[in-house]
């Protein structure tokens, strides 16, 4: 598909075309921007494929359908030369608050998902905060409580969790 090969492209867009419209759909609001950011979108996954690393092709065509979302949406903003200022700490730059939610909320979902259709894999120790925390969206402090444990304990928890799934899970085991 890196290499030029079309079908596999009509593939990916048959695939995921949905999905990216919605992503976008979910940060612009508006049924025309969506799909004309959609349809912008898939030009520029079709001419960064040489750089894509052939590591989680999913993540990876949704931030770049979020970004362009983004994007799009801050530039509109400026045009109509009325913003109202955020406080920008602990955003990235020119972010808002409800843009990076937006982000965060796809890929908490799609780590969700990849977490649901692997789990019988995952050692006994790690599926409890795993699941705690990708598929009931508990917080640090709720799984601390419910395991009887301190919030270190369960931030070391996922943290190795994490790299257990790094070390045994390829993204591309679950397309």
């Amino acid at each position: 598909m890196r290499h030029g090969d079309e079908l596999a492209f009509r593939e990916l867009v048959a695939a995921y075309g949905t999905y990216i419209y919605q992503t976008i759909y979910a940060v612009v609001r508006h049924k025309k921007d969506a799909e004309d950011l959609s349809q912008d979108v898939w030009t520029r996954i079709y001419f960064s494929l040489p750089q894509y690393e052939n590591r989680g092709l999913k993540t990876w065509i949704t931030r770049i359908a979020v970004n362009r979302a983004i994007d799009f949406k801050r530039s509109a903003s400026r045009r109509q030369e009325d913003i109202v200022e955020e406080p920008q700490t602990h955003l990235p730059l020119g972010a808002s608050l409800a843009e990076v939610d937006i982000e965060h909320e796809v890929m908490l979902k799609e780590t969700a998902e990849l977490v649901r259709r692997k789990l019988h894999q995952i050692p006994d120790n790690y599926q409890d905060v795993l699941i705690a925390f990708y598929i009931h969206h508990q917080s640090y402090q709720d799984i601390a409580e419910m395991q009887g444990i301190a919030v270190k304990t369960v931030e070391s928890k996922l943290y190795r969790a994490k790299q257990w799934l790094r070390q045994h899970w390829k993204e591309e085991d679950f397309q």
